[in-house]
């Protein structure tokens, strides 16, 4: 599942965009926009809709669940 992170830069007007294609991914990126004073302004997906930081990691425990063990 692919997500889509709006965030806006600390003194800035615009919001900007990126993708990530799980939601592990998701939230690496949001923590290291956390890091750089960046506001979160929106997670979403195709499949969930619009959702909070709480839904996202829950998705990414279960993402991390399914996805088999290494040996």
């Amino acid at each position: 599942m692919s997500y889509t992170i709006g965030f806006q830069a600390k003194d800035q007007k615009a919001i900007l965009a990126t993708e990530a294609a799980t939601a592990n991914q998701a939230v690496a990126i949001i923590a290291a926009l956390r890091q750089s004073a960046e506001e979160i302004k929106f997670i979403r997906s195709p499949q969930e809709g619009e959702m909070g930081i709480e839904m996202l990691l829950l998705l990414a425990k279960e993402e991390a669940e399914e996805m088999p063990q290494r040996a």
